[in-house]
């Protein structure tokens, strides 16, 4: 199949127009995405195809525009939300939580919510302490949710594409730093089924599961460690909820060692709840080493340059980790 190169917001904005084009019923809606064209350029022209009734700018209020959208999801529309910075969703916690994913149980299955919530997650930028949160734990304890975090250009295009076309609400991570970064998409119409991981480096001597923009540094690193004679597995969840549990457990049961790496803190994280999975199943037995996480710190994001990339995971602490776990 024909590819070609697209930053991943290129193909986050190709997605939104094939399937508005596809399906009269979606349209998306936000702060300053339409004439402005985007808080990261996302949106980009949109608004001169799709006009102002379906690329909808909305007023600096999450909690209405996000209501709004269940109640049109409800009624049978596909909302697209973005909401500018993930840390924004705090403010319309009750939608999310206690509205969007509780409505097609509490009506015995007869409603369904199409919706999906696009935000930019994540630090790295300078973005200080109330921009920069990675708060995906959060919503992974919320049944009735999906929660997606892509990590390349094609990744992101195909589970969007997936998300919209799903009938359950759907928050969808998007990492600041990933939205210039390139990589080779199809041409043609495709989809990635929300829910399987993707192995990104095949390895024999250690596992490392990970998602979002830590892929890329853990790729990096294991290119590093190769140098030294390690061979590492690099796993990319790509969804977090529902978790691909069998791809984790049958890649520890071959390398028998295990390292979870997220930028998110680590006291709460995803981290924690995979090495539970993995303690709960037959890969705990195959391990030749205690199961290991690398997080950030558990601080609020620093607005320094210097003191943000201390509390980040990085490819040195990943390098380092890994030598600590095979040694």
């Amino acid at each position: 199949m024909p590819k070609k190169e697209m930053t991943y917001a290129n193909a986050i904005k190709e997605a939104i127009s094939e399937e508005m084009l596809r399906d009269d019923e979606v349209f998306m809606m936000g702060e300053d995405i339409g004439v402005y064209r985007g808080a990261f350029g996302v949106s980009g022209d949109l608004i001169d195809t799709f006009g102002e009734e379906r690329i909808i700018d909305t007023p600096i209020s999450e909690q209405a525009f996000v209501g709004c959208a269940i109640g049109a999801a409800v009624a049978g529309m596909r909302p697209i939300v973005e909401i500018m910075f993930s840390d924004f969703m705090t403010v319309c916690w009750d939608m999310i939580v206690n509205q969007a994913p509780k409505m097609r149980y509490m009506f015995g299955g007869k409603v369904n919510v199409p919706l999906v919530l696009r935000t930019a997650s994540g630090g790295g930028t300078g973005a200080a302490a109330q921009h920069s949160q990675s708060l995906e734990a959060m919503l992974c304890h919320v049944p009735g949710l999906k929660v997606i975090v892509p990590s390349t250009p094609r990744d992101a295009k195909g589970l969007l594409k997936s998300a919209i076309r799903d009938n359950n609400p759907v928050i969808f991570l998007e990492q600041k730093l990933l939205y210039r970064t390139k990589g080779l998409v199809e041409e043609e119409e495709f989809t990635i089924p929300i829910g399987e991981a993707d192995i990104k480096r095949e390895g024999k001597d250690c596992t490392i599961i990970t998602y979002g923009r830590m892929v890329q540094m853990c790729l990096t690193a294991a290119e590093s460690l190769e140098q030294e004679g390690i061979d590492v597995e690099v796993i990319d969840l790509r969804t977090l909820l529902p978790m691909d549990t069998e791809a984790i457990i049958k890649s520890v049961i071959k390398t028998r060692h295990c390292l979870v790496v997220h930028e998110a803190v680590k006291t709460g994280g995803i981290a924690g709840e995979i090495i539970a999975r993995i303690a709960d199943s037959e890969a705990f037995y195959y391990l030749d080493a205690p199961l290991k996480r690398l997080a950030s710190e558990d601080v609020p994001v620093p607005f320094c340059p210097i003191l943000e990339k201390g509390i980040l995971p990085d490819e040195a602490k990943i390098v380092a980790t890994v030598k600590e776990l095979l040694a």
